[in-house]
């Protein structure tokens, strides 16, 4: 009688093959309850694209967004690069951009006093060198052309611009040009 001799793989492979088959579908089974559970806590999304308007007024601008070249600030009396857009109005009355919450109202002696206003898709738009005087608090919901505060001279490092709004847009946490959103031409 001849005893037939199995390979040392065959061997292996008929003993874990039950073993090897039962991880592999663990780990599908793991994965299609990892992606479902993700689709499944999602937010929804705004369709809707965010519409901003100007936050003054009769606005002109003083100074405009500046990330390709050089403008020279008197107040500090060096040349820099200038990530907001400076706005005045004989009408100094400051108005949010867009519907948004507010996330903080906050002073220090370079921008003077700040809010900030968190909007859909991912911007915040920053409104710098208001007065004391601000109409709105942290946790606040807003509307679009709700006033939040009015532009002054507290932003020291602006100082000599005289009374006037720093805004600054931010999408995703980066600055970006606010012409690009808010119809500026010929302000």
């Amino acid at each position: 009688m001849e005893i037939k001799k199995e390979s040392k793989f065959l061997r292996l492979f008929r003993r874990y093959a039950v073993l090897a088959f039962a991880c592999v579908l663990c780990v599908v089974i793991a994965l299609v309850v990892s992606i479902s559970v993700k689709k499944g806590g999602e937010a929804p999304v705004s369709t809707q694209a965010v519409k901003f308007s100007l936050p003054m007024e009769n606005a002109v601008v003083v100074k405009d967004f500046a990330d390709d070249h050089l403008q020279f600030n008197e107040s500090l009396n060096r040349w820099e690069i200038h990530l907001s857009v400076d706005l005045t109005s004989e009408n100094e009355n400051v108005f949010s951009a867009a519907k948004g919450v507010v996330t903080s109202v906050e002073s220090n002696s370079l921008d003077g006093y700040i809010v900030e206003i968190s909007h859909d898709d991912g911007f915040v738009s920053v409104y710098s060198s208001l007065n004391e005087n601000v109409d709105v608090k942290a946790g606040d919901k807003v509307e679009a052309g709700q006033k939040i505060g009015k532009a002054s001279t507290t932003a020291s490092n602006e100082s000599k611009t005289g009374s006037h709004l720093h805004f600054t847009l931010l999408k995703d946490g980066v600055e970006v040009d606010p012409n690009n959103y808010i119809d500026l031409q010929n302000k």
